[in-house]
């Protein structure tokens, strides 16, 4: 019979395996202690007065108003008598010196509760209602008196969590209350206390447990018992895998030998880094190390009731391997309802697993595709950077039609090429606008119904988005979290589906978490750090090329997220070519010198900002009535090394960072950076690392090349850029002469109808028409993987998209020459033939000629050329667009070209007839324009000089009252105003007589 053994050593670092780690292993140290300054005599005479103070206004001003006042109030109970009396000096004095009790029992209520918090330094001081001075006089003078008897760090919330460390001989502990995928849990002490609680629970019922006789051959199969932490101390199954394995990547062959099983307080490891104390952990056979077990005979160090734990466990250890347990059952063995954040593969909704698939697709093709897989990947920053894009293109058409720079009318947004049209495509598949949206709105939804409810926001260290569900890692518990939001699998994780977020609608608050930004994925599902929440330093480890690509994702990613109203984004040693992705938001300082400077003076501003405010922190100011706007995250960005002083400086600065709505991330090359909160390491091939944070990530990454194509695509959007550039050519110009006809013309200006084809039979006759239409507005080419993801947003196979394009280039057929309509140019990219027309290639092409070409010369030219464009203005684009499809032009600008077009057209043509003084010709025009551009202000001045012209004021009149109703309650704007001030001065008595 085996005998069970039990190491006798008590060493976690007892390996008898030999190297514990190689070169390759992921540097994780322990974060270094801050080297605080010395005491100086002038912290004893501060602590002297201190102390002074409090003595006299805890026991002096009670002293004296005992023996000089008295007692204030009366001795009995007054009567109706007492209230009409007259009030004398006495009584005044009196109703003083309660006041000054009741002031006195508040301060004395803020120094206990500073004083608790000073002397067990975790969280943040609970706040006495309506004591913002007196709690912040509170707060200096106990930590003036305790700055003799104890560190900085002993008192200053957030300080006290760094360069805590253990040491090599300390007894291995494993993570507590550690939650999928399982960051952060040496913050949850709460949660940590409650799980050793159940586990201790559930050990003394499994000891009455009939332990029954075992099939298996367990011969010397070793087991672990994860125990309660000790101190701030919290393993990982990467540290037991680096312990007892000698290789912490092992970590994943004790999560598949446990995976499923199930556990002493019955639930079941689901996840690699959720583990919990008393949970046991079998071991490959060649673990070593102190605090094994192996089964299945005596293991005297080892109590009877972890003895059955354990032979209860091994039990189910050939079922676990062989079916791999029914992970369906997993969520009642975990209580009920428990919501894990991975989802199985075959448990996927399926528009989620044909997303997945289409992205494998599309790393697959990429070698013939060419596009950034980085960006693919990378759904939440490009659905960031294609809506900042397409508003700077934007403001660039509005600021040339409205900028009376007459050339420039109608301009053209630069048609992009190279590498910098592959990072376009690659924004246009990749991007999630859906999941932004849902994401920004569920965030919104929990503050306002916190708000509500009169409940301050929890402190969220990160979101995970897992099959279209979100879940916020909390700090610590905070309750049970408003409808529809629902309990995860532990009290610090508030779980919402995908369902409940859809059913969300905008409502008018200031974003919770705006520092949220994405780091990388981990089985399929996406996290997003918290960068403000961090309570201290985040460092990153790696090449310097590596450390860029992340450094580089991170920073566009917060300028131009959609779940942030604003904030501040500081670039130090990298990133001043970043800076057109979002002006407003990003900022560039040459050194680090330059950044001490600038944060000591902003972390100053924002501590007396937040005592004066009364609140305890940044998140307490953005929900309620109050929702500051100054609470705006400061995010600093620093990819250089610091020098050992210039660490030692941020790292007291972001002692309290958190608290103030303030986060670091700082590059290092050697791993070691004094103050680190929390580690990373990003390897050279794509992982991100953070061992003890249980994290091993792909990495989302912004490589240098993608990087400046991106910065490229914005700097070619620029509207201040070139402004004095000749008028831009459209990409495409037909021929408009007779000889020119097309041989397919599509009409989208308007209801959609296309001739010169039969209409395709069938349930697939949208779909190509959708297709027609994408490729219609753009000449220039489209990647069939842009194509398949504007008509399949949720994902699509290879084969589908083939065999659309065969039926798409059956349909349109073939020219007289026997030549494709639809063909593919050298980059891969489809393209039309130049018979294939629409009716907005025609309008730009007759504008065009009228403008810049044939027209210049020769009035009658010019005046049909654009009586024949506006001719074909019959509405906005695509007006009969059903319901669900062509959600593609939300990426567009044509939606704003269009009207810009049309505006520019109906004004020319009033010009035309202005010339020879035919008004009524001129508002004909106007008129017609406005149907498609009503909100275009140009044409209201126009339409107001016409009809001024005619010299018929109560027309004009009449106009002006129609302008008034339609601008509803924000008024009529300036420029129209004054116009009107200018052509009818008494227009408001008018309008005030009529109404």
């Amino acid at each position: 019979m085996s005998r069970r053994r039990t190491s006798s050593s008590s060493s976690s670092t007892g390996s008898t395996t030999g190297t514990t780690g190689t070169t390759g292993t992921p540097r994780n140290r322990t974060p270094q202690p801050v080297r605080m300054r010395r005491r100086s005599f002038g912290d004893f005479v501060k602590a002297f007065f201190a102390f002074v103070a409090l003595a006299v206004l805890l026991v002096g001003v009670p002293g004296a108003l005992a023996t000089q006042i008295g007692w204030p109030l009366p001795s009995g109970v007054p009567s109706f008598d007492w209230l009409q009396q007259e009030i004398t000096v006495h009584t005044f004095l009196n109703i003083l010196t309660v006041i000054v009790w009741l002031a006195w029992a508040q301060f004395t209520a803020c120094v206990l509760v500073e004083m608790k918090a000073a002397l067990s330094g975790v969280g943040v001081p609970g706040r006495v209602p309506g004591a913002g001075p007196s709690q912040l006089l509170a707060r200096q003078l106990v930590a003036a008196l305790l700055l003799v008897g104890a560190t900085a760090a002993s008192f200053t919330p957030g300080l006290s969590q760094l360069g805590q460390g253990y040491d090599a001989n300390q007894k291995p502990t494993v993570a507590a209350a550690q939650a999928t995928p399982g960051l952060f849990a040496q913050q949850q002490e709460q949660a940590s206390g409650a799980a050793a609680a159940l586990a201790e629970q559930a050990s003394h019922a499994a000891a009455h447990a009939d332990a029954g006789g075992s099939t298996a051959k367990q011969g010397d199969t070793k087991y672990y018992r994860i125990q309660p932490p000790e101190g701030r101390h919290h393993d990982s199954l990467w540290e037991i895998a680096q312990r007892h394995l000698g290789d912490g990547r092992r970590y994943k062959e004790i999560f598949e030998l446990n995976k499923d099983r199930v556990q002493p307080d019955g639930s079941k490891l689901s996840e690699a880094s959720l583990i919990r104390p008393g949970w046991i952990m079998e071991m490959p056979g060649d673990a070593r190390g102190g605090e094994l077990v192996e089964m299945p005979d005596e293991a005297p160090n080892v109590s009877p009731d972890v003895q059955q734990q354990i032979s209860d466990y091994a039990r189910t250890g050939d079922h676990a391997q062989g079916g791999g347990g029914a992970q369906g059952g997993s969520d009642q063995a975990q209580g009920g309802g428990a919501t894990q954040v991975s989802v199985p593969e075959q448990q996927r909704p399926a528009h989620e697993a044909g997303h997945q698939q289409a992205t494998a697709v599309g790393a697959e093709s990429e070698s013939s595709f060419g596009l950034p897989e980085a960006l693919l990947a990378a759904p939440l920053l490009a659905a960031g950077l294609l809506g900042a894009l397409g508003r700077r293109r934007r403001q660039a058409l509005w600021q040339s039609a409205f900028g009376s720079i007459g050339g420039r009318r109608g301009m053209e947004p630069p048609t992009p090429s190279g590498d910098a049209q592959d990072v376009q495509d690659a924004l246009l598949v990749g991007a999630d606008p859906e999941g932004v949206r849902l994401l920004d709105r569920s965030l919104r939804g929990l503050a306002a119904s916190l708000a509500e409810e009169s409940r301050a926001l929890p402190v969220v260290y990160a979101a995970w988005l897992s099959n279209g569900d979100l879940h916020l890692q909390l700090a610590q518990p905070a309750g049970k979290p408003p409808a529809p939001w629902q309990q995860g699998q532990d009290q610090t994780f508030w779980m919402l589906s995908r369902t409940d977020a859809e059913r969300y609608e905008d409502v008018d608050t200031a974003a919770p978490y705006p520092g949220l930004v994405s780091l990388g994925t981990m089985d399929d599902s996406r996290l997003l750090l918290n960068l403000e929440a961090v309570p201290g330093i985040v460092s990153l480890s790696g090449r310097e090329a590596d450390r860029a690509a992340v450094f580089a994702s991170v920073a566009a990613e917060l300028a131009t997220n959609g779940w942030s109203d604003r904030m501040t984004i500081t670039l130090v040693g990298f990133g001043e070519d970043l800076t057109p992705l979002a002006p407003n938001r990003i900022r560039h300082l040459e050194d680090i010198e330059a950044l001490v400077e600038t944060m000591e003076a902003e972390t100053r501003q924002r501590r007396g900002a937040l005592g004066a405010a009364g609140h305890d922190s940044v998140l307490t100011g953005r929900t309620g009535p109050a929702q500051h706007t100054r609470w705006a995250p400061h995010l600093v960005l620093l990819a250089a090394q610091p020098s050992a002083e210039d660490a030692v400086k941020l790292a007291e600065l972001a002692a309290d960072a958190s608290r103030l709505g303030i986060g670091y991330l700082v590059g290092t090359e050697t791993g070691d950076l004094p103050g680190a909160a929390w580690e990373m390491e990003i390897t050279g091939q794509g992982k991100l690392l953070a061992p003890l944070l249980g994290l091993e990530l792909d990495a989302q990454l912004l490589p240098a090349a993608q990087q400046r194509a991106v910065v490229q695509l914005f700097v070619e959007a620029d509207p201040e850029r070139d402004t004095d550039r000749p008028a831009t050519t459209p990409p495409f110009l037909v021929d408009i002469s007779e000889q020119g006809r097309p041989a397919v013309y599509a009409r989208l200006v308007g209801p959609y109808e296309i001739i010169g084809l039969d209409n395709p039979d069938g349930e697939r006759s949208a779909l190509l028409h959708e297709a027609l239409a994408l490729l219609l507005l753009h000449r220039e080419g489209v990647h069939p993987r842009v194509l398949s993801s504007a008509l399949w947003p949720r994902g699509v196979t290879d084969d589908v998209r083939d065999a659309l394009l065969d039926r798409l280039r059956e349909w349109l057929g073939t020219g007289p020459d026997g030549t494709p309509r639809l063909a593919t140019d050298r980059s891969g990219r489809l393209t039309l033939a130049k018979t294939v027309v629409s009716d907005l290639d025609v309008l730009r092409s007759l504008y065009h000629e009228a403008t810049q070409g044939k027209g210049v010369g020769s009035r009658a030219v010019r005046g049909r050329l654009l009586t024949d464009a506006l001719v074909l203005v019959r509405g906005p684009l695509l007006a009969d667009r059903p319901e669900g499809r062509y959600r593609w032009l939300t990426h567009e600008i044509v939606d704003a070209q269009l009207p810009l077009l049309v505006a520019d057209t109906g004004l020319a043509l009033c010009e035309f007839h202005m010339e020879k003084d035919r008004a009524e010709k001129a508002i004909e025009a106007l008129n017609a324009a406005l149907r498609t551009a009503p909100a275009d202000e140009r044409l209201w001045h126009e339409l107001l000089r016409a009809t001024h012209a005619m010299g018929d004021e109560g027309r004009l009149q009449s106009l002006a009252a129609d302008l008034v109703a339609r601008s509803g309650a924000r008024g009529l704007p300036p420029r129209t105003e004054a116009l009107l001030d200018e052509l009818l001065p008494a227009w408001r008595d008018a309008i005030a007589a009529a109404g």
